[in-house]
């Protein structure tokens, strides 16, 4: 709606996965390079945890358009609510499996079989579950025991677990000690600091078709980052609703004014008021590198 207003090509802040807005952050560089190389080595797990909005589906998205780009046989179950049976139906139908996908002992033979058949082609095959922290302990130890197929030269399927915090703590619990274990890589997602916020924002914006984009300040980037709490995903949703309420009101320059009634029509919950609003003094909190009084993340 308010592209052709700010010169925009397409929407900066959309909400959906987008590996060509892709912010390579340290920790995301770090997070999919850990992918790719899990895959490549052949380590069997790898585990992916973050906080809810950080990115982690958005890492899933590029890891999949590597596994195109390379030829790479892969499943990806996106929906973990799953029986054993479904979980199983769904494999054998991401993976193509010539067989009865009703049967339990038939997928895993198909899946056997293909598997063997890639390994002796000097190629790999791939499973991407995403939410896995919603999977049932009966699907988890089904997963756990695919992860039991290996030859010499490695694993036989690769299998990238992504999910919120509480993947991590699932896997602490004794039951799922063997799983835990088998996990050759972590990988773990945190909010953005405000310097990468400010570097996220002006990246989406740059890309989107304005590279040197003047329509939110560094202090109101700032105020967006505390009121978001750094999660992408929210940082998102708070720029679109103020490029379009700019754009209602006719301005290509974004105010505090409209951030605090974006927010309030968001029900955004954020700690205490505003200090950049209210011309209060910043609590003193140090981050290494630099001043004590001017820093708050």
């Amino acid at each position: 709606m308010y592209n052709a207003f700010f010169g925009f090509k397409q929407s900066p802040f959309n909400l959906s996965p987008d590996p060509a807005f892709l912010f390579r952050s340290p920790q995301h560089d770090e997070a999919l390079a850990n992918l790719i190389y899990g895959v490549q080595s052949r380590k069997g797990f790898i585990v992916l945890t973050g906080e809810v909005g950080t990115g982690k589906t958005t890492m899933l998205e590029c890891l999949r358009d590597y596994l195109y780009s390379q030829q790479i046989a892969f499943a990806s179950l996106f929906n973990s609510r799953l029986t054993v049976e479904q979980f199983f139906e769904m494999l054998a139908y991401d993976l193509d499996l010539r067989c009865n996908r009703l049967s339990k002992t038939e997928v895993l033979l198909g899946l056997n079989g293909m598997l063997l058949e890639r390994a002796g082609a000097g190629r790999t095959t791939v499973l991407i579950v995403d939410e896995a922290h919603n999977l049932e302990w009966d699907v988890l130890e089904e997963i756990r025991l695919l992860g039991n197929l290996e030859n010499r030269r490695g694993k036989l399927l690769q299998i990238v677990l992504a999910g919120q915090q509480e993947l991590d703590r699932k896997l602490l619990a004794p039951d799922y000690r063997q799983l835990k274990q088998r996990i050759a890589l972590r990988c773990s997602l945190r909010p953005f600091d405000r310097y990468e916020t400010a570097a996220y924002v002006d990246s989406r914006m740059a890309r989107a078709g304005l590279p040197e984009q003047r329509v939110f300040s560094s202090e109101l980037i700032e105020e967006v980052h505390f009121r978001a709490q750094g999660i992408p995903r929210v940082i998102n949703a708070i720029c679109d609703n103020l490029l379009l309420t700019a754009f209602a009101l006719e301005t290509k320059s974004a105010t505090f004014e409209m951030l605090d009634e974006v927010t309030a029509d968001m029900r955004l919950e954020y700690p205490g008021r505003s200090p950049l609003h209210t011309g209060e003094a910043y609590p003193e909190t140090h981050f290494p590198g630099f001043p004590a009084a001017t820093q708050r993340d």
